[in-house]
């Protein structure tokens, strides 16, 4: 028997501004299914859905129809912070997922928290701090000394490091990541694809990675998805997936949307 899927979407549509001379449907009756431990990269041009389709999982915007399913349990009208516990996400602004003003302890404690009932009490204890040490050290960023280090005074690559450790330290039931390395540059976002990978591969997460680099979604990832228009037009995993090139994802699209004319400009821009 098939196990259940951690994420199942059925027919999900969603359109802004409807009824308006602005009406725009960005999700279009759009299925689909990840298993457990999937680490599926997401492709495709502005407009095409992809962080509508991320922002509809963690329940930052409700669905019109259709049903969204986390571990089998429909969380289709839950809101955010209903879904919270069980989704873990990073945006691409380094700035977003963390509280500036705050250190990196508190920061961390924050998300070790996470779940149980708020308090204004943002302290960490010693024991906490040894393990959110042992935490850090290993990304090599020094970070480990700076537990009292306010937030806003760390680089995009700091920041993009910690916000991941904070999404996953609580192991959620799925790791959304929208564009997470977009801001930073090649070397850092090579570094916190690195440390993606470790994570996802370590604590077993399911996760879904917006990437507009053409090249890190097939080097990452068993799966990847291809959006236009709403909907997913290419699905492809395992070992078709290791054997394609950038050429190879520009034809699928183009037989995917019959013939449409594409650059690597246009589709991850």
């Amino acid at each position: 028997m098939k196990p259940a899927s951690v994420l199942s979407l059925q027919h999900i549509s969603k359109t802004f501004q409807r009824g308006t001379a602005n009406e725009n449907p960005v999700l279009k009756d759009l299925s689909l299914e990840v298993e457990n431990g999937d680490f599926i990269t997401i492709i495709g041009g502005n407009g095409s859905g992809k962080s509508t389709l991320l922002n509809s999982i963690a329940g930052n915007v409700l669905v019109d129809s259709g049903h969204i399913k986390i571990n089998e349990e429909d969380v289709t009208k839950l809101k955010e912070e209903r879904r919270a516990g069980r989704v873990g996400r990073v945006f691409q602004d380094p700035l977003m997922g963390t509280a500036p003003r705050m250190t990196v302890g508190e920061n961390l404690a924050i998300a070790l928290r996470r779940g149980q009932k708020r308090t204004f009490k943002f302290g960490t204890n010693a024991k906490e701090q040894a393990y959110f040490k042992s935490l850090l050290e290993p990304l090599n960023l020094g970070l480990e000394n700076r537990l009292n280090a306010e937030m806003g005074l760390l680089s995009g690559g700091q920041r993009q490091s910690i916000t991941l450790l904070m999404a996953t330290m609580k192991r959620p039931e799925l790791l959304l990541l929208d564009e997470h390395t977009a801001a930073l540059d090649p070397k850092t976002a090579e570094t916190v694809l690195d440390l993606t990978q470790q994570l996802v591969e370590k604590k077993q997460l399911s996760t879904l990675m917006i990437t507009h680099n053409m090249q890190d979604a097939l080097t990452y990832g068993n799966r990847m998805i291809m959006m236009n228009r709403g909907k997913v037009v290419v699905d492809v995993s395992g070992e078709e997936k290791s054997r394609l090139t950038v050429p190879d994802v520009m034809a699928l699209f183009q037989k995917a949307t019959a013939g449409a004319q594409l650059s690597n400009e246009t589709l991850f821009s």
